[in-house]
């Protein structure tokens, strides 16, 4: 038994190393001389690390500043009213009954099946119309609409007993109430792991910037690394700096909601 945990301990580390070395040459990289970035063997080290990258970024013409507080903009209003929007969806999916609730429910996420590139041309069409082309109302309102999140959010509801809502409705209280005091704060750990998947996707977001904003003071963080790849060169140095400052919001958000989830499974773990 020991021989199969060791062994198996192993290869979750081999995997988990094959996983991380990328972020480590990133980082690297971001501290490394031109002449050391495809150096053979790989200097995982820099001999004498270089902040300059790093510092241009965040300074002169070319700063990374405007396209950070863009990203964050998007991503934070889109995952908020997501998240929001998922939770009230999935009550409504879960615990008010009525007629064909099901059927619509299927066929809600069958939506799913429809790739997001074929919505390109109507959602320029209806933005142009609206006149919130070339905004980032582009990427927020459609974003604020996960079929993901009202599924995921659905799954959760379900587990909650239905004597909870039953009892609340015996002693007067309504839908909103019920919703707000006795079911939000029980599903705090399905919350939290929803906001941190949309706020990565809604970071990390490249082809919506790329077809809906033009203005380069409008872009984010995918777009903005575009600026590293010169005429005749690549500034990988500039580039990989960029991008390990742009994995520092997910980092953030990700220890801000795991102290949620982990306190969904112990509660899940008493309860069981």
């Amino acid at each position: 038994m020991n021989i199969n945990k060791t062994l198996t301990t192993l290869i979750m580390l081999f995997f988990a190393i094959l996983m991380v070395l990328p972020f480590v040459w990133m980082l690297s990289t971001s501290f490394k001389s031109a002449s050391e970035v495809f150096a053979f063997p790989i200097k995982w080290i820099p001999s004498s690390p270089v902040w300059e990258h790093h510092i241009k970024i965040w300074s002169g013409k070319t700063s990374f500043l405007p396209y950070y507080l863009n990203s964050l903009k998007v991503a934070f209003i889109s995952t908020l009213g997501a998240t929001v929007l998922s939770a009230l969806a999935a009550y409504g999916f879960t615990k008010v009954e009525f007629k064909e609730r099901d059927s619509l429910f299927f066929f809600y996420i069958s939506m799913m099946m429809i790739p997001p590139q074929v919505l390109f041309v109507p959602k320029f069409i209806m933005f142009d119309k609206l006149g919130i082309y070339n905004t980032h109302w582009a990427l927020i309102l459609p974003g604020m609409i996960t079929i993901f999140g009202v599924f995921m959010i659905r799954q959760f509801f379900m587990t909650i007993p239905k004597d909870i809502s039953e009892s609340a409705f015996i002693d007067g209280a309504g839908h909103f109430r019920i919703f707000a005091q006795l079911i939000l704060p029980l599903a705090k750990p399905a919350l939290a792991t929803l906001a941190i998947i949309d706020f990565s996707w809604h970071w990390n977001d490249f082809e919506n910037a790329l077809v809906f904003l033009i203005d380069r003071d409008l872009y984010t963080v995918p777009l903005g690394l575009q600026n590293f790849i010169l005429e005749f060169n690549v500034d990988y140095n500039g580039m990989m700096a960029a991008a390990s400052a742009g994995i520092v919001p997910m980092l953030v958000v990700f220890l801000l909601g795991q102290r949620f989830i982990i306190q969904g499974l112990s509660n899940t773990a008493v309860k069981g």
